[in-house]
C-alpha cells in the first residue's frame, strides 16, 4: 500500500499548491491513499468545512490536527463523526473527537491517530501521548487492518524520535509535523516503522 503523508498546509498558498501538485503526483506514484495534516489550513489556524471539502476534491482522503485545529468550530461535528475523515489530537483534552478514526481503503482497513506533543508553542492541556496510544492501540487489538498511521505533532525532535522507536513494530508509520522545516531523518526503524521527525509544510517561505 503507497501512503502519501502531506505536511501542514498553509493558508491559501498551501491550498493553491496542493492543487497544483497533487493530482498528478498521485497518478505518476500510484499512491493509495492521502493523509494531510490540516491545522494550519484556515487562515493559518484550523480547518473550516469548506477548505476541508475543497482539499477533498483535489484528492486528500484524510485529515490529521494538531493545536490550532478547535479554533474553527464549524469543524467540531465532523471531529465527532467517525464517518468523516477529520481528527484532532487524541490527548488533547479540550478538543473535540476521540483522535482516531478509521478509514476504508480498497486494500482494507487503515487505522489513523493523532497525538500531540508536550510542547506547541503556547500551553495546552493534554495527556501522556503514550500512554494515550498505548490506551488506543489496545482498544484496537482485535481489529484487522493494513496499516496504522500515527502522526505526532509537538516541539521537541527528541519527543518525535522517542515516539518512532516507541511505536516501532506497533505503527506502520510514525511521522511528525509542527516545524514546518522537513527534517534529512527518513528511515525505517529496525521494527518495520517507517519513521520521518518531520515532515515539514506546504507553503510559503516567509
Amino acid at each position: 500500500m503507497r501512503i502519501l503523508y502531506i505536511g501542514d498546509i498553509m493558508g491559501e498558498l498551501g491550498m493553491r499548491t496542493v492543487e497544483r501538485v497533487l493530482p498528478e503526483l498521485r497518478r505518476e506514484r500510484q499512491i493509495d491513499l492521502v493523509i494531510a495534516q490540516a491545522e494550519n489550513v484556515t487562515d493559518g489556524k484550523g480547518m473550516d468545512p469548506l477548505d476541508m471539502n475543497r482539499l477533498q476534491k483535489l484528492g486528500i482522503d484524510f485529515f490529521t490536527g494538531g493545536n490550532h485545529t478547535p479554533r474553527q468550530s464549524s469543524l467540531e461535528p465532523r471531529l465527532e463523526d467517525n464517518a468523516s475523515p477529520v481528527i484532532g489530537p487524541a490527548n488533547m483534552t479540550r478538543c473535540p473527537g476521540r483522535g482516531w478514526k478509521y478509514l476504508d481503503t480498497a486494500q482494507g482497513k487503515v487505522l489513523i491517530v493523532s497525538l500531540l506533543g508536550t510542547t506547541v508553542g503556547q500551553p495546552v492541556e493534554i495527556t501522556n501521548p503514550l500512554e494515550t496510544i498505548d490506551t488506543i492501540l489496545a482498544e484496537n487489538e482485535g481489529i484487522r487492518r493494513v496499516a496504522t498511521v500515527v502522526n505526532f505533532h509537538g516541539d521537541y525532535s527528541s519527543e518525535k524520535v522517542i515516539i518512532g522507536h516507541y511505536l516501532d513494530g506497533r505503527a506502520s508509520i510514525v511521522v511528525g509535523d509542527h516545524w514546518h522545516v522537513p527534517t534529512a531523518d527518513v528511515r525505517v526503524l529496525p521494527g518495520g516503522t517507517a519513521h520521518m521527525s518531520d515532515v515539514g509544510m506546504v507553503g510559503a517561505l516567509e
